[in-house]
């Protein structure tokens, strides 16, 4: 009994002092301990952390590229805008050097552009044009040239070829590069050429017109003055740059040819006009040289109006465009005259040539009749035995009429000299239309026709009131053929400013009786100068020239009487702006 109950004690001990025995877990099924599962976790939350933060780091990436690359196009478009509404062909192209070595950050650049030879279906004589050169650190005499389109030059390589050439070292070229660099400039100047980048400039039609050359890339903006400075801060030009360039030269060619094509237009159009005032002077020689004389007074004028800083024009300016306008208008203002008979553009006399020699003919006729008349009278008196005295009052009675008929001729002769007709001439030539004599049939005829009469009556120089509308019309005329032509936007008032060079300010001038409020000053300055002109010229057969202070004084009287601008023609005056034309229009000037 003692013996089991030690034993049942010492079982009972050994339960106590051995530990208790772990339960064991059933595993589920797929599953794992919380400890691993913890320790994936973790690791799969750093993961997706990792992938976040490279995931957000390429975005950045992406959106700084993007940004870079929207701020390349959109500054390619600023550029390509400017160029496009560059006129300027030098400009341009200084605007066009200029924007690709800002968009590179290059030190210096020149601009070759591609002249054809006289073949122009064979490029053997081609030549290319060293245009413009740029540089931020050396400064050098520029003068033009041109030399031979080959590939010995990397301008000449790019523009034969159509192919960018861009080398880190201009003086260490690849091997076997066709072409070769001159170190004259540097040599000269001191200047170190290192990276280059060599881009043509393609057109619309894909032929290359020019090369732009890049020089020196920066990686600072510092100035190149040494030789260190270069090995330091020059680095060649990237891809990136290349592809700008070539996008801005593409565009920049297109600007170019566009700009040149209207300057060509523009030069085409300026011989047109130039063309149009030789017929005008051929078709009025007594008036050559009036129209380039009144476009010279008128532009210089409205040149001087424009610098007006004070006074009536003080706020007033004109654009080049509105120059030209103005000067085309001038050119141009008589061109009617085209349309108006010859005859009257040239008539010198108040009777036309053939007519004045009809009258010349009559009264030599009457003289000749009254002579007949004499000998007839004498030979019946001798036969009726008459007294010498009467014979001799015969011939006293003769002498008087015929010397009363050369008189009467002079009149005439006078009368038709396209001066001013005192009222005593005018009286003795409405005498003659009601004086008559006989012809061989014995009808009476009157001295002077009717439209004789009319036309030696003209009591200021040649025309009759009909002749004189007729040449009038000349500006209706002007208006209707300049009106056709396809004026661009600049120079759409020409006809507008021509049709109205012959009104005045007080409604008297024609051809629409205009007034004050309805004229234009462009208009307002060519009639002050047509006038002037006019008035001094020496070229009119049928006017002599009037001194120049009697023209002036005339105009003043026009202004006074409001009919010219008198604001207008003081600055005419004051600032002598009349004296320009006189040795042309061979005026008569006061010693």
């Amino acid at each position: 009994m003692v013996g089991m109950a030690r034993v049942r004690l010492t079982q009972r001990a050994g339960k106590l002092a051995s530990p208790p025995a772990k339960k064991r877990s059933t595993p589920q099924p797929g599953g794992r301990s919380k400890p691993i599962r913890r320790q994936r976790d973790g690791r799969m939350a750093k993961a997706r952390r990792r992938k976040a933060i490279d995931s957000r780091r390429v975005i950045r990436q992406l959106e700084s590229a993007l940004t870079r690359k929207g701020e390349e196009l959109h500054e390619l478009n600023n550029i390509g805008v400017a160029l496009s509404a560059e006129r300027d062909i030098n400009k341009l192209l200084d605007q066009i050097l200029k924007k690709s070595r800002e968009i590179t950050a290059a030190d210096a650049g020149s601009l070759y552009l591609v002249e054809e030879g006289k073949d122009k279906n064979s490029p053997e004589d081609d030549r290319l044009r060293f245009k413009l050169t740029q540089n931020d650190s050396k400064m050098a005499p520029f003068e033009e040239f041109t030399m031979a389109l080959n590939d010995t030059s990397m301008a000449g390589c790019a523009a034969l070829t159509g192919k960018s050439v861009n080398v880190a070292d201009a003086y260490h070229l690849p091997p076997g590069s066709p072409y070769k660099f001159s170190r004259s400039f540097d040599e000269k100047s001191g200047y170190r050429t290192k990276s280059m980048l060599v881009v043509p400039m393609r057109d619309h039609q894909d032929e290359v017109i020019g090369v732009v050359q890049l020089i020196n890339k920066k990686s600072a903006g510092v100035k190149l003055r040494s030789v260190g400075l270069v090995d330091k801060y020059v680095i060649p030009f990237t891809a990136v740059d290349e592809e700008l360039v070539s996008s801005l030269a593409s565009q920049a060619a297109v600007a170019y040819e566009n700009a040149r094509l209207i300057q060509n237009m523009k030069k085409l159009f300026e011989a047109f006009v130039n063309a149009s005032v030789v017929t005008i002077e051929k078709r009025d020689p007594v008036t050559q040289g009036h129209s380039r004389r009144v476009a010279d007074l008128t532009v210089d004028l409205a040149e001087k109006v424009d610098q007006a800083s004070s006074g009536p024009f003080g706020d007033r300016r004109f654009t080049k465009d509105e120059i030209l306008e103005i000067r085309y208008a001038s050119l141009l203002h008589d061109f009617g005259k085209v349309g108006v008979k010859e005859k009257y553009l040239l008539k010198k006399a108040k009777l036309y040539s053939i007519h004045f020699e009809l009258v010349e003919q009559r009264f030599e006729y009457i003289l000749q009749s009254l002579e007949v008349e004499l000998l007839a009278t004498k030979m019946r008196q001798i036969a009726a035995g008459a007294a010498r005295e009467a014979i001799d009052e015969t011939d006293r009675t003769y002498a008087a009429r015929r010397a009363e008929i050369i008189q009467l001729r002079e009149v005439v002769r006078h009368a038709n000299k396209p001066t001013v007709l005192e009222e005593v001439g005018a009286q003795a030539i409405e005498e003659l239309g009601r004086r008559r004599y006989r012809d061989l049939a014995g009808e009476e005829r009157p001295y002077l026709r009717p439209d004789e009469v009319e036309a030696l009556s003209v009591r200021k120089g040649s025309l009759t009131h009909d002749e004189r509308e007729a040449i009038n019309e000349h500006v209706s005329l002007t208006y209707e053929f300049l009106n056709q032509l396809p004026w661009t936007g600049e120079l759409k008032r020409v006809a507008e400013i021509a049709w109205a060079h012959h009104e005045k300010l007080d409604g008297s001038g024609y051809p629409r009786r205009l007034r004050a409020p309805e004229i234009p000053i462009q208009p307002r300055m060519m009639t002050i100068s047509d006038i002037f002109d006019a008035l001094v010229a020496a070229d009119r057969p049928y006017k002599k020239a009037v001194p120049v202070e009697k023209a002036l004084d005339i105009l003043r009287d026009e202004a006074r009487g409001g009919k010219l601008d008198k604001d207008l023609l003081g600055i005419f005056i004051e600032a002598k702006i009349y004296e320009k034309t006189l040795p042309l229009a061979g005026a008569e000037v006061a010693r």
